[in-house]
């Protein structure tokens, strides 16, 4: 079969994955929060950004490659942290961890995802990141950053645009419980998918792992609650402070949308900015974070990473040109991954370095650093 005929873009791949999902799962990856306004505003907002064609430029080769951290990467791109990645499709986590550690970009493990760092360890390269939701407790904190360290993780990412739990509506809507609990309901939608319920068989409910871990401290506490939502607290700058010492490699803080924040972010030693309004699942009166994103460009020296909205190598492209060093997606692995299983991945990488090679040439940009500024609206 040849995957570039039948799946030529994110959307064909998003189809598929539709198809395969059960409902409960489809709904619990595509919804946001709210009227779902925010998560419409970044495409909008995207598709607002336009830039100037080149002409007469002669032939070149276009280089998407990046250097981040001191690293050169083959591509400006990497896979996000998400939460209980591995509802989505069996076995997530590992297989979008072997998938970046072949085509040498990020993959970020988010603390509730459905596997621990342990369990990825023989499967992460050397740009593996560990996405921190805050646990309160002083004790687990330094405990699963030692685990995330000892199991190859060289960067952390602590997520700031989470200080309360979101309301997602339509998730609820869905009959989706946390943890995943199978009713008559649900369990009707999963018989409709033989494929993800098969895998599902073979590896087990996916429940977090990681914050199993912790269980029993949490439910000192406790005998009902979600037990992530008993460990985790909302960060203030001291636990930037706290983090900053404790943690030795990169430090990334995600959720960035004020440039203020940005610049006293730089200067209480974050090694990155991520601008993110979580694909809109948080807050739904949000900014687009494509509009966020320059004035943060002006108002720090460090990396700046984007997320929020990207369906394809040209939205890459126009974060880029707007002021970031370097973007991340989420929703999209998890379609390749359903839609395709384990050659998914892989394969949505082609497309999207496809996609930048194709209109970094109608651009005329020998390299990424060329589209700055080339925007016009």
């Amino acid at each position: 079969m040849d995957l570039h005929q039948r799946y030529p873009a994110i959307s064909d791949l998003r189809a598929r994955a539709r198809a395969r999902m059960p409902w409960f799962v489809w709904e619990y990856l595509e919804s946001a929060t709210g009227t779902e306004a925010t998560q419409r505003r970044n495409r909008d907002r995207l598709d607002a950004v336009l830039m100037s064609p080149s002409i007469l430029h002669g032939e070149f080769a276009p280089d998407p490659g990046v250097t981040l951290f001191g690293a050169p990467l083959p591509l400006p791109f990497g896979i996000s942290p998400v939460g209980m990645s591995g509802i989505f499709w069996p076995d997530a986590e590992r297989l979008l961890a072997a998938a970046a550690a072949a085509a040498g970009i990020p993959y970020g493990l988010s603390t509730v995802a459905a596997q621990t760092p342990e369990a990825l360890a023989p499967h992460l390269g050397r740009h593996a990141w560990f996405q921190m939701y805050p646990p309160r407790d002083p004790a687990i904190r330094t405990d699963m950053l030692e685990r995330a360290r000892a199991a190859g993780f060289s960067g952390l990412i602590l997520t700031v645009d989470v200080p309360v739990a979101s309301r997602r509506e339509r998730q609820t809507r869905s009959g989706l419980t946390q943890p995943p609990r199978l009713t008559p309901r649900l369990l009707a939608q999963v018989l409709r998918r033989p494929a993800w319920a098969l895998g599902t068989l073979r590896h087990g409910m996916p429940r977090m792992r990681l914050m199993d871990s912790y269980a029993d401290t949490a439910r000192q506490t406790s005998s009902t609650a979600h037990v992530g939502y008993l460990l985790r607290t909302s960060p203030d700058w001291d636990y930037v402070k706290w983090l900053r010492d404790a943690w030795e490699g990169p430090f990334l803080i995600k959720g960035v949308l004020r440039a203020a924040d940005a610049a006293r972010l730089q200067d209480e030693g974050a090694d990155a900015i991520w601008v993110s309004n979580h694909a809109g699942r948080q807050f739904d009166a949000a900014p687009a974070a494509i509009d966020a994103l320059p004035a943060i460009r002006a108002a720090t020296d460090l990396p700046v990473i984007f997320d929020s909205g990207i369906e394809g190598g040209l939205d890459i492209l126009r974060a880029i040109a707007l002021g970031a060093d370097f973007v991340m997606l989420g929703r999209a692995w998890h379609y390749a991954l359903a839609a395709l299983g384990a050659a998914g991945p892989a394969h949505l990488v082609e497309l999207l370095r496809l996609d930048l090679i194709a209109n970094m040439g109608q651009l005329g940009a020998r390299k990424l650093g060329d589209l700055r500024g080339r925007q016009i609206g």
